[in-house]
């Protein structure tokens, strides 16, 4: 248990120490308070969930500390999406330094909250699949869950980081990285196909649960 929270505590410390360096080293200022805003709304809650999940689900959580893909496809998928997030923060950054857009207080107050409710939604998957994992796999005794959220959508968590990717640019106050994310969204919908793919095959039960809920990510669109 011990080791796990210190592997815990140590990804912790690197994502937030690398997400403040990708920020304000391109910034050339400490004085980034939009990126401070935002390092808050989202290294807190991921702090307070990593510890309530250590204490109540140490095994859900040893799971969501698996990183590595077994899936090329979704292994390329992870790496592109993880050079547009770096370029969306870097772009952020200089946006800021040098000043190219202009975002509205109440517009990152909006988008703050937006992203408070995609981490809110995310914490709320955690709850409801104990086989939630960050890579894509499928684990001995694994079931369809089809209530909560799972009978609204197919993939209630890929809603959720949805939300993230739109939120963030505009807490950091920067439209160029909101674009530099965009193709992140792309991604997610390829990842999504060859993830149900994969389910299809391997999950008895998964065929029939796409029968009953027709909506992957988003009620009534897709």
């Amino acid at each position: 248990m011990f080791r796990l929270l210190f592997k815990t505590l140590s990804a912790f410390l690197l994502g937030l120490s690398i997400t403040a360096t990708l920020l304000l080293l391109p910034a050339g200022t400490w004085h980034y308070s939009r990126a401070w805003l935002f390092l808050s709304l989202l290294f807190a809650p991921i702090l307070i969930v990593g510890i309530a999940l250590w204490f109540k689900r140490p095994e859900l959580l040893s799971r969501r500390l698996e990183k590595r893909e077994r899936e090329t496809k979704q292994r390329t998928i992870v790496a592109w999406s993880g050079i547009f997030l770096v370029a969306s923060l870097i772009v952020a950054g200089l946006d800021f330094r040098f000043g190219w857009s202009h975002i509205t207080a109440p517009m990152v107050t909006t988008a703050s909250i937006i992203l408070l409710i995609g981490y809110a939604l995310y914490a709320k998957v955690l709850r409801e699949n104990t086989y939630l994992s960050r890579i894509i796999e499928i684990q001995a005794e694994q079931h369809v869950i089809d209530t909560g959220l799972y009978g609204l959508v197919r993939h209630p968590m890929y809603l959720a980081v949805t939300l993230l990717y739109l939120a963030i640019p505009i807490v950091l106050g920067s439209w160029w990285s909101l674009l530099a994310i965009s193709p992140c969204i792309l991604l997610l919908t390829a990842r999504i196909k060859h993830e149900e793919e994969l389910l299809r095959q391997g999950l008895p039960g998964y065929a029939s649960y796409t029968r009953r809920v027709h909506y992957r990510l988003i009620p009534f669109i897709w």
